[in-house]
């Protein structure tokens, strides 16, 4: 059902009483969130709290299941909603921001911080905080270089990151870090959204023709919405513990991909599962040719696009995909992925 904050609220008798597992989600209309709102959703009994902008965007529940608590709004407007906010147990936050530089900070920062004033930490249990791989090292240490040339997005990102590591609530917070999302399909009949990268899928294909031809010593590691979804769903429905990880500090730092495959690989799949030649022989992509490529072109590059260039092989050590918690990947291979995204193996994508 659809009620206010205020409703939410007053649906605990007694906030000092254990009830039925009460899951906040944030972002709840987007890609991830709601891959995690239907595998919640079917495999336990909680209570959902779905914070979102945009109720006609949530495809995969009904919103009047009396399950269901629609929290409609923005994330850097979060007081309406402080009463159901502090009723939750548990809280998955998926929402972000990039674009725009003030409102990445107010989303990815400031809301953060409010976000974590209003719950109560009485009742919370823990906290699953959705970052970026992009801006850990292999070692999942945060890199120096994401607040050096960064853009607002992985800049916020890593700010969050410093500042939740000395939070009273630290020890509650699991820190997950998506690497290459694919996720939805690239045709129709799909009631999750497609991420950005499935969708980019179509011209990636389109460059088949050139890419080929193409060689780079790169790689880099990849998941399905639907994967994270398992993994969360997972820590969400046992007990927290405080962080188990060697090497790390309070906040548990989780990497969610598949092993690494690189860039050759990846095209070379591409060409099979489309039907195309793959020839045996290319052109290295080295250093200077880049750069001779991006001026030939005119492609516009930042700072933190040149860091991306030079790093090349962006692999973290460990990552967590669903069978590390004794789970089974629904995508776990590059094939796996286009068949899920109901690729074609001929013929137009549209």
């Amino acid at each position: 059902m659809s009620t206010t904050a205020t409703e939410a609220g007053r649906a605990i008798a007694d906030p000092g009483v254990p009830s039925r597992a009460r899951i906040l989600i944030t972002g709840a209309s987007g890609c991830v969130g709601q891959y995690i709102t239907a595998t919640l959703y079917r495999n336990s009994d909680a209570d959902l709290l779905l914070l979102l902008r945009d109720p006609s965007k949530l495809k995969v529940v009904d919103p009047n299941d009396p399950r269901i608590t629609l929290l409609m709004g923005d994330l850097r407007e979060l007081d309406p909603h402080a009463d159901a906010i502090a009723s939750a147990t548990r809280v998955i936050h998926t929402a972000t921001a990039w674009g725009d530089p003030e409102r990445a900070r107010q989303v990815n920062v400031v809301a953060v911080k409010r976000l974590l004033e209003l719950v109560n930490p009485a009742r919370l249990e823990q906290v699953i905080y959705f970052s970026t791989a992009s801006i850990l090292d292999r070692q999942l240490k945060l890199l120096p270089e994401a607040m050096a040339y960064g853009t607002e997005y992985i800049q916020t990102k890593a700010q969050c990151l410093e500042q939740l590591e000395g939070h009273p609530l630290a020890e509650r917070i699991v820190a997950v870090f998506p690497t290459l999302v694919f996720g939805g399909r690239v045709t129709s009949g799909d009631p999750h959204p497609t991420s950005y990268l499935t969708a980019g899928l179509k011209e990636a294909i389109g460059w088949l023709w050139l890419a080929r031809w193409l060689r780079t010593d790169a790689s880099f590691h990849f998941i399905h919405a639907a994967d994270i979804a398992t993994v969360c769903a997972h820590l969400a429905t046992h007990p927290h513990e405080p962080n188990p990880e060697p090497g790390q500090g309070v906040v548990r730092r989780l990497v969610l991909g598949q092993a690494p495959i690189q860039i050759n690989d990846t095209v070379r799949i591409l060409c099979r599962w489309r039907r195309c030649w793959w020839p045996s022989i290319g052109v290295d992509l080295q250093g200077w040719l880049i750069e001779a490529l991006i001026r030939l072109l005119r492609i516009e590059v930042n700072a933190w696009d040149r860091f991306s260039i030079r790093q090349r092989h962006f692999v973290h050590e460990p990552v967590s995909p669903p069978e590390r918690f004794g789970r089974v990947s629904l995508a776990p291979t590059l094939e796996a992925v286009l068949e899920t995204a109901a690729v074609p193996h001929r013929g137009r994508m549209d």
